[in-house]
């Protein structure tokens, strides 16, 4: 499966889109990759609203059947809003990481740091090499 080329992505298998260029807001959330590493999802302990997010800090964690591993902000910015659907279905990762399985909302800082992350192309080369 190609990465969306609509978005940008980090080495930690997190992606970044921006939805509204006017108010630099962008959605973020994990890789189809990242989804099938991790195995059936259980649980998300995502940042609150309101919350000011790193590029590349810890900004709360996923659990699977398999690992607990942490999320890692691809901004810096202010979280919007959470995806509260994957408080109670947290599966919906696993079905459309790109779409429903989205993570946070946030004010980007910096829009111009997006394009220095990985495109589609180098994402997918990356995790192909993994």
């Amino acid at each position: 499966m190609s990465s969306p080329d609509d978005r940008k992505y980090t080495k930690e298998h997190e992606w970044i889109m921006i939805d509204d260029a006017a108010t630099n807001s962008a959605v973020a959330g994990i890789t189809h990759y990242a989804q099938d590493q991790l195995g059936d999802i259980v649980y998300f302990e995502l940042p609150k609203v309101g919350d000011n997010i790193t590029h590349l800090a810890k900004m709360g964690e996923v659990e699977s059947v398999k690992a607990v591993s942490d999320l890692f902000s691809p901004i810096d910015g202010v979280v919007t809003e959470v995806n509260e659907k994957l408080l109670d279905h947290p599966e919906l990762v696993n079905e459309d990481p790109f779409g429903e399985g989205w993570l946070i909302k946030a004010t980007v800082a910096n829009a111009a740091a997006i394009d220095e992350l990985m495109s589609a192309t180098d994402y997918d080369a990356f995790t192909a090499a993994s």
